[in-house]
């Protein structure tokens, strides 16, 4: 028993050490963050059962890092360290209880940061000067890439007061510049990094600066150590003083009176942190008052006053054990992976979306392989990545030659990535229209998910859009699980919804290249369905914003008579689309066009409907014809982009302000 055990601590050793390497110096894990720490979690109990077996190799006590020969080596004059982590709430609350029973107090105050996914750098200042910038490497000795480390935004290379200290933080690369750098090195054909972290490792040691000074690398300060260790009293207004420094603090930390109130941040930025344009993967709370952190020390590997919250993996790998196809609304064929069964983000995932076939070539996919699940905001994970697996049995994914609903002949378009079923009645494409049209986007029936439309319309009560208004109340009876409140609270949803603007009613009949914002940009034109139905083809491309392709689309539509049906069905049936430009209150915004960025105190849509009301425009991207960026809490890159520009930037306060404005 005892010589398994050892043997499995010197394979677990083995393993970390592989994994080290791939991460820490060559920028590409073999395996993800989440899987890393179990690992490691592992080796540590074993370690700890037999704590004299080759204390040498012993790696749970060390840091963990690594050192390229690629640069000079630096000792650094005081260690780094890492730190100690767990993914659970328990573990927080074993923390404080430890913190307190070491100092022997009752309660303790805890400074709340977020964690950057990034690269761990120690900054040295002599008399205000920044004389050396150095990895953390092994936490003794680290690499000196001084000069690649002033390419970095929010690093001061002159202080605002001539200090000597030390600073320690994250070389981070934002989300944005993660995707554009990966996009332009796959047109190249250059190497694609797996995550912004390893992006931002393998741009900071670049021992051509000039690719780093390209790559757009952030920099957070959370840590400094001064000359004098009673210059500060406290870890919250240490982070105020790097500020007043010169260096960029993140600005989410926050100080908080006890670890309940700890975990509620936690809790708080595990779904929030989706909206930050910078790479989170936890929570590092650390005790506030620095003679207490002084008292409480290290150990060999990590502060005893500090520790890591772990978010729930948002990317994990599992197996794709097979792909099957979906039909869209559309007619667009997309694949779909079934995976092997995974815990990511607090949830268990077996599906994930791949695109189209253009990516599962770019990814080099095969039935078999190990792949990269990815959820951030997104509903459907999506795969990201792939390896493949020694010994293992592949079979190529072939794009399919006939509609996996209908058994059509699929075609695809020129210029286009999807492959099309072109059968109008297929199944599998009518019930995505029906689940589309029911929408929150489109008609906003309320109560009307896939699991009702599809009850509908195999029981044949729902074939087309104009169906939904001829259902009555007891239609609802016959349906599975559904009693006469739910009946009465669908009946209702399907009344409400007549009552609708021109945009939604247009947005929702699912026409080809023709969303929400397109259909805005008609509706600001035609003031009825009536005009729409009658506009030719020039009369749609006249419209600033679409193209030859949507309005030969637009006018498609309205010229297959058995669209024209359905409309009228509808039109007969009580449905009433009323045009939004009847409800212009002010020209203010006339000729103006906003982008919206950022965490708002109201909804999007409450900001996107007073612009048009007002005679604005909306888009989702910033250019040199934006007017003016309304940015909330948070703004990604579409806040870079726009002082880029010297676009206004307007914050809610001045955006309303405007609104009163004559």
């Amino acid at each position: 028993m005892e010589k398994d055990i050892k043997e499995k601590i010197d394979k677990l050793r083995k393993e970390i050490k592989k994994h080290n390497e791939a991460y820490y110096l060559k920028e590409n894990p073999l395996i993800s963050d989440f899987e890393y720490d179990e690992l490691f979690r592992e080796l540590k109990k074993l370690e700890d059962k037999f704590p004299t077996y080759n204390p040498s190799e012993k790696m749970t006590t060390k840091v963990s890092g690594g050192i390229s020969k690629r640069f000079e080596p630096y000792r650094h004059a005081i260690r780094m360290y890492s730190l100690d982590n767990s993914n659970n709430y328990e573990d927080l609350k074993k923390f404080d209880t430890r913190v307190k029973k070491e100092l022997g107090i009752q309660s303790c105050e805890y400074v709340c940061e977020l964690k950057i996914d990034g690269l761990a750098c120690s900054l040295t200042y002599e008399k205000g000067v920044l004389t050396v910038g150095a990895t953390r490497g092994d936490g003794a000795i680290g690499e000196n890439i001084t000069e690649n480390i002033k390419t970095v935004h929010g690093i001061c290379h002159k202080l605002k007061e001539p200090l000597n200290l030390q600073v320690r933080g994250e070389v981070f690369m934002k989300i944005s510049s993660f995707e554009t750098l990966n996009a332009e090195s796959a047109k190249k054909g250059e190497k694609i990094f797996a995550n912004p972290r390893n992006a931002a490792s393998g741009s900071l040691r670049q021992l051509d600066i000039d690719i780093t000074k390209q790559r757009n690398l952030e920099f957070f300060a959370y840590d400094v150590i001064f000359e004098d260790e009673n210059f500060m009293q406290t870890r919250f207004k240490s982070l105020k003083k790097l500020e007043e420094l010169g260096f960029s603090v993140n600005k989410t930390s926050e100080k908080v009176k006890s670890i309940e109130e700890a975990i509620n941040f936690c809790q708080k930025w595990e779904d929030k942190r989706f909206s930050l344009d910078y790479p989170t993967d936890g929570v590092v709370v650390k005790v506030d008052n620095l003679s207490f952190e002084r008292e409480l020390g290290f150990t060999s590997r990590a502060p005893k006053w500090a520790t890591a919250f772990k978010f729930p993996p948002e990317e994990v790998w599992t197996t794709l054990n097979s792909v099957e196809f979906s039909v869209g609304k559309s007619g667009a064929i997309t694949p779909v992976a079934n995976l092997k069964p995974v815990k990511l983000a607090g949830t268990i995932v077996k599906r994930a979306s791949l695109h189209n076939f253009d990516e599962i070539q770019r990814l080099k996919l095969s039935i078999g392989d190990d792949v990269l699940v990815k959820k951030a905001a997104e509903i459907i994970p999506k795969v990201v990545d792939s390896r493949h697996v020694e010994n293992q049995h592949y079979k190529i994914i072939e794009p399919p030659k006939f509609c996996p609903s209908c058994n059509s002949v699929v075609v695809r378009p020129e210029n286009e990535v999807n492959y099309y079923c072109v059968n109008p009645n297929c199944a599998q494409q009518k019930r995505a229209k029906l689940e589309f049209f029911a929408s929150k986007d489109a008609m906003d029936i309320e109560g009307f998910g896939p699991s009702i439309i599809e009850q509908l319309y195999n029981k044949k009560m729902v074939e087309n859009f104009s169906d939904f208004y001829k259902l009555q109340e007891e239609d609802f009876l016959k349906l599975d699980l559904i009693k006469e409140k739910s009946a009465s609270n669908l009946f209702q949803a399907i009344q409400k919804s007549k009552h609708c603007s021109l945009q939604k009613f247009l947005t929702a009949l699912g026409i080809k290249h023709v969303g929400k914002e397109t259909a805005f940009l008609v509706c600001e034109k035609f003031e009825n369905i009536d005009q729409i139905k009658n506009a030719g083809v020039e009369d749609f491309e006249s419209i600033e914003g679409i193209g030859l392709r949507i309005a030969e689309s637009l006018y498609d539509y309205f010229h297959f008579e058995e669209n024209l049906k359905v409309i009228d069905s509808m039109l007969s049936l009580g449905v009433e689309p009323i045009s939004e430009n009847k409800k212009i209150q002010s020209e203010n915004f006339k000729g103006k066009t906003f982008v919206i960025t950022g965490t708002l105190s109201k909804k999007r849509q409450f900001y996107e409907e007073m612009i048009k009301s007002h005679g604005g425009k909306t888009s989702n991207s910033v250019s040199k014809n934006t007017s003016f960026l309304l940015a909330g809490e948070n703004p990604g890159s579409k806040f870079d982009k726009a002082k880029l520009l010297h676009i206004i930037i307007l914050s809610e306060d001045e955006f309303l302000e405007m609104l009163k404005e004559k």
